[in-house]
C-alpha cells in the first residue's frame, strides 16, 4: 500500500503536533583549544553553561586526595570513537595527556562548563 495509509486506503492521523522539547539539539563537540564557554537557556528558563572548547582540566589524584587545575596537552585515546581522538575532541572516558600525566575524563564536558578528570596510575 501507499506510504502513510491503512490497508483500507484511509490516512493515518498524527496523535499530536511536533513539540519543541522533542527536537534534536545541536551536537556540541568540545575541542582542545583556548577555553570558550556559552550560556544557553534550558527548559523552564533555567540557564546552563556549556563548554565549546577547553585547554584545562580539574584533575583528581586518588593517592593524595587533591584536585588540581592543569593544562591539557593532547587527547591520546577515545574508547567510544577513535576518530574523536584524532580531532582532539574532549568527551567522557577519553584519555588525555596533562602536565601531571595521563588522566581519564569523568564528566560530559559538552553539557557542563568544565572538564573533570581522574589521574591514571602508570
Amino acid at each position: 500500500m501507499a506510504r502513510g495509509r491503512k490497508i483500507t486506503g484511509g490516512k493515518y492521523k498524527k496523535f499530536r503536533k511536533n513539540k519543541k522539547y522533542a527536537l534534536s539539539g545541536i551536537i556540541r563537540k568540545v575541542k582542545l583549544r583556548e577555553t570558550k564557554k556559552k550560556i544557553i537557556r534550558g527548559l523552564g528558563g533555567n540557564l546552563r553553561t556549556v563548554l565549546l572548547s577547553s585547554n584545562t582540566a580539574n584533575v583528581f589524584n586518588s593517592e593524595t586526595k587533591k584536585t588540581k587545575k592543569v593544562k591539557i596537552k593532547n587527547v591520546i585515546e577515545t574508547p567510544s570513537d577513535r576518530f574523536l581522538a584524532r580531532q582532539n575532541i574532549l568527551v567522557k572516558s577519553a584519555i588525555i595527556d596533562t602536565e601531571l600525566g595521563k588522566a581519564r575524563i569523568t564528566n560530559r564536558p559538552s553539557q557542563e562548563g568544565m572538564v573533570q578528570a581522574v589521574l591514571l596510575k602508570e
